[in-house]
Parts: C-alpha cells; structure tokens; sequence
C-alpha cells in the first residue's frame, strides 16, 4: 500500500508542477468553480458505489478498491488541474514569488481532498473489514497521518529550498540553484531524513512500545547475537491485522523494528526469530541508503534527459506540422508533450528499474535469514502462514515484492545449493554498478548531445512558426511581414525574404526598418538576379532621411558604393561613425573595402578608381 501510495503523490506532485502559471484563466472563477464542484460531485458519487460494492467482502476487496479510486483521483486531479486553472487561483500563496512552494503545497491539498472524499466513503467499508468504529473526522485523521510521512519530505525539502533562495549570499544561492549544488543538496537532505524521519514517522504512525516480558527480552537477545541494535515498536497499520514487519533509520539510536499484533499472533518464536533476520539483513546490507541513491537517481536522469530531449522536440519539423494540425500553441503542446514523456518516463523508473531494485533487496534480506540461522525452515514456514492467513495470497504478483510462492521456491533452491545465496547476491551487485555506470554516462556524456545545434534549430523553427502565426491572426501589421522577411533573409530563402518584404513595404511604404532591410537584401543577396542597385538605393535615402541610425547608414553607403558612388559612400559611413562610435571599427572596416574593392566583382579596384 505505501508503495503505491507514494506513486501516487509522485504523480500528482508532477501533475501539479507541468500544469505551470498562466496570465489568464481559461474560465472565469465562477464557471472554474462549477467545473470543480462538479468533478468533486461525480468523484464523491463513484466512490460511494464502488465501496458499498464491496461492503462485506473483506480487507482484500477493501484494498482493491482504494487503490483503484486512488487511481480515478488523479484522474479527476488532471481535469481539474487543466479546466480550473488552480494554479493560477493559488499563485497568491507564494508571497509574490518568495515562497513558491506554499503554492506547490496548496496544489497537492487539492489532491488530498479527492482522497479524502474517498476516505470519507470508505470508512463503512473500512468498519465492516476490520471490525472497528470511527467518527469520519478521526477515520479521515487515521488515513492522513499514515501517508502524511510519504509527502512530508518533499514539503520539507521545497520549503528548505525557497528558505535558502531567501539568503542574503549570492554565491550560495547560484550553487544551490545549480544542477551540481541542486543534487548534492537533495542528497544530503535525504541522509538527514534517513537519520531524523523515523522518530517522526513511528509518532505518526501511532506505534506502541513493545511492551516488556519474556518476548521482548527474547528479540532483544536475538538481536545482540546478530550485532543489532534497534527499539521495538508495536505498529497499529489496518488496526495491527496486516501481517508484516518493517525496520527504518541507519543509526541505532534512531532505528526502530515495527511489528503488527497479527503478525506476533501468527508466528512461532522461531518464525519470529526468522523474520526479523529478514528485517536486519535489510540493515546489514544497507538497503536504506540504496533506496537513497536510486530514487534520487531519478532526479539526475530528468535534469539531465529532458531539457536536450526538449530542444531535439522543437527543432523537428514534424512539431511545427503537429501544431499546424492541432491548432494549439507551441506552449501548449510542448507542455503535454514532454508532461507525457516525463509521467511516463517516472512511472517506468519507478514502476520498473526502483521495483526492480526493491524486489531484489527483499530477496537478499530472506537470504539473509539462511546467513544468520543457517537455515530457511522458519522463513519459509512464516511465509506459507502468512500467505494463507492473508486470503491465500501464495501466488499473488507484487511490482514492489516477489510473490511468497517465488521467495519460497528461491529459498529452497539456495537451501540446497548454497552457491545460489553469492549468486543472487553478485547479481544485485553487478546491476547496481551497471545502474551508476549508466548514471554517470547520461551525467557525463550530456556534452556529447548536439545540444547547442537543436537549440539554435528550435529558435529559428519556433520564431519562424509565431510570425507566421502572428501574420494569419493580424495580417494588416507590417511587423510581422518584417520579421517574416529577416528571418526569411537569415536561412537564405531570399525570394519569400523579398516577397515578405515587398507584401510589409505595400502596408507601411515610409516604415524606415523596412526600407532599410528590403534595401540591403537588394543589395546583398547571393542570387545576383534579384539585386537591384539603383533601387537599393532610393529605399535606403528614404529610410536613412526617416530614421538616420548606424545600420541605417551603412546600407546607405553600401548602395552608393554599389552605384560606384564611392566619395558618398566614405562620407556617409563616416556619418555612421559620428551616430554610432561603438561601431566605428566596423564602420572603418567598410570604408576600407568601398574604397578597395568593386561592388560587382568583389575584385580589387583599379589605382585610378581607387579614392
């Protein structure tokens, strides 16, 4: 269930973030808030149906159900994220930008309350399973503070974050805001939690001290025999009827062993024993800081991945066919786009590489119990009890476990050949070097993407796809047309240049930036079919009489000296001087070639041509 439950806050968590800030809502806050009202309305209404379905069927039946109206909560989370626009409603929350975070929290309450309307319909299904009686407000208490723990830590980090963006160090805060500093700072907060969270999430959860006796001292033995150190805490989880253990935090004076009532009811001392050698093989083999590194490994892929990945997308041709097809804004469909690829890409590395890790990390911890008893006799006795006290779940699948049928038949083949245990356990080995390995390829190897090429590509592409888009929606600026006739200019497609230029010219015939461009494509361009000196050269008289700036009048020395008017073109480019000195070099650079060079040719002038 937690497993599955942090996925889920994964998820919204990411809903959240992609869904981004706009100007302007797409309703009105009147019909936003009808359109939520109603999406809280259906939502309420199918979880009340799908519980009382299931009323009286068990705790198995219970669980089926929330986890497919956790499902169904995000769904209904999206739509009310993309037709509500609660971004933008809560953009007030940050304080002007200096806490964005609160805003990011106030998103995912809204997801909280989905679950609570779903905790709220679940309580009588809940009573009926496990045989207890709630107020809804304790019940909805109960459900919040046992996945409180798995959000709690992204609060905490994002409120750090902007706290630390408040500093007065302006160095501290671009290391921070660095991919470098961002990474080493989630780690070390993440070993903080490791270190610090367990006491806060054994009080969340409401677990009792063991209470003292024969048992406990027992436990406490056997822990001494195996070089452990830990407190026992009784864990209420689903009133203590789910069969399980768990141990959390890396250092003994903060790390707790949790044991369910009906999990000490069921079990034999040496079923006990055995179980918890499962539990410190965890520890032993450091799986704490295993899950540690992988779920913070994701953050590197994505930092990584997705913002070369984003400028490949929007150099593509096929992006801007795409938005043609669709209608929709570049930022829009970029936006779904990558919102898919990295929900997807999160759901794949969590899903299949972290479970991958987390299944084998079990597996190691009942191998583990041969390593310290010697034997699998009790594990695999404690297994085959709890598969059949929990609704004969034998051969049931798990992403985030090995069904108790696979953990048995393994433990039974290295029970036999003992070589299986080392082999199992160099398989985990080599498949987390292979995951650094890959880790650093995509980290080191980002600077072999031709990054900086797709972004100049997008740029022109993206700039390109607007103007054009601006010149259907306002066809009467000339604006656009102009832009249309640089941009047109720049790639070297200079008959559409001049045809976008001549279209500009016909809606503002004395616009000087117009003048001026079309002027100096007549007198640059590459085909010398479409150069026209003498024409050049009026347009470039009018713009420089209009607006008499630097560039202004160099084109107009470039058109004198195409009319072989080279004392004009020396004294107009002296003028550009005067204008604009930052640019005398420059400017001197031309004089240079007006008076050296013939304008047809390109070929060194003649001594007596030469002024």
């Amino acid at each position: 269930m937690i497993y599955n439950n942090l996925l889920y806050f994964i998820v919204a968590i990411f809903l959240f973030a992609i869904t981004g800030n706009t100007d302007t809502p797409q309703f009105p806050f009147s019909i936003a808030l009808v359109i939520f009202s109603g999406l809280l309305f259906s939502y309420d209404f199918l979880a009340r149906r799908f519980f009382s379905k299931n009323m009286g069927k068990g705790s198995a039946a219970y669980f089926s159900t929330e986890k497919k109206l956790s499902l169904l909560a995000l769904l209904f989370y999206s739509a009310a994220l993309y037709f509500c626009d609660i971004h933008y409603y809560l953009a007030p929350l940050s304080l002007a930008d200096l806490l964005p975070s609160l805003t990011n929290i106030g998103g995912l309450a809204f997801f909280v309350l989905f679950l609570g309307l779903m905790w709220r319909r679940a309580r009588p299904t809940y009573e009926a399973a496990f045989g207890q009686s709630y107020t809804t407000l304790t019940f909805l208490t109960i459900c919040l503070r046992t996945n409180l723990p798995i959000v709690l830590p992204w609060i905490l980090l994002s409120l750090t974050y902007d706290l630390l963006a408040l500093l007065p160090f302006p160095g501290l805060k671009s290391f921070f805001h660095s991919q470098t500093g961002e990474f080493f700072s989630f780690i070390f907060f993440l070993i903080l939690l490791l270190i610090f969270f367990p006491p806060l999430i054994r009080r969340l959860w409401g677990c009792i001290p063991f209470p003292h006796g024969p048992l406990h001292d027992h436990l406490h033995n056997f822990f001494k025999k195996q070089q452990f150190s830990a407190q026992i805490y009784l864990w209420p989880l689903f009133e203590g009827r789910v069969l399980t253990a768990g141990v959390m935090g890396i250092i003994p004076g903060l790390r707790y062993v949790l044991i369910t009532p009906a999990l000490l009811e069921a079990l034999t001392l040496d079923e006990l024993d055995a179980v918890m050698a499962h539990e410190i093989g965890h520890i032993k083999r450091k799986h704490m800081l295993l899950y540690l590194l992988i779920i913070s490994g994701f953050s590197v892929l994505a930092g990584f991945i997705l913002k070369p990945f984003t400028f490949f997308i929007l150099s593509r041709d096929s992006f801007y066919l795409l938005l043609k097809k669709t209608g929709g804004t570049p930022e829009t469909v970029i936006t779904i786009m990558m919102a898919v690829i990295t929900l997807g890409l999160m759901i794949l590395y969590f899903r299949y590489l972290f479970g991958f890790f987390i299944r084998n990390f079990e597996r190691q911890a009942d191998l583990h119990v041969i390593t310290a008893l010697g034997s699998s006799h009790s594990i695999i006795s404690a297994f085959e009890k709890i598969a059949v006290l929990s609704g004969d779940t034998r051969d049931l699948p798990s992403w985030h476990h090995f069904g108790i049928g696979q953990r048995v038949d393994y433990l039974e083949k290295c029970e036999k050949n003992p070589t299986w245990i080392g082999h199992h356990n160099r398989k985990v080995l080599l498949c987390l070097l292979a995951y650094l390995l890959v880790l650093g390829t995509i980290t080191f190897g980002q600077s072999l993407l031709p990054s900086n090429a797709w972004e100049k590509s997008y740029e022109e592409k993206y700039t390109e796809y607007i103007i054009n888009m601006k010149i259907i929606q306002e066809p009467e600026k000339a604006l656009w047309l102009r832009l249309a006739g640089d941009l047109l200019q720049h790639k070297k497609m200079e008959e559409k240049a001049l045809d976008a230029y001549e279209k500009a010219l016909l809606l503002e015939p004395t616009n000087p930036e117009i003048l001026n461009n079309l002027a100096w494509l007549l007198l640059t361009s590459e085909k010398l079919e479409l150069r026209d000196p003498l024409r050049a050269l009026s347009l470039a008289r009018f713009a420089a009489m209009r607006e008499p700036r630097g560039h202004v009048l160099d084109t107009l020395a470039t058109a004198y000296w195409a009319n072989n008017l080279i004392k004009e073109a020396v004294d107009t480019e002296k003028q550009a001087i005067f204008v604009n000195p930052e640019q005398s070099e420059y400017y001197r650079l031309r004089i240079r070639k007006f008076t050296s060079t013939e304008y047809e040719t390109g070929l060194p002038r003649r001594e007596e041509e030469s002024i």
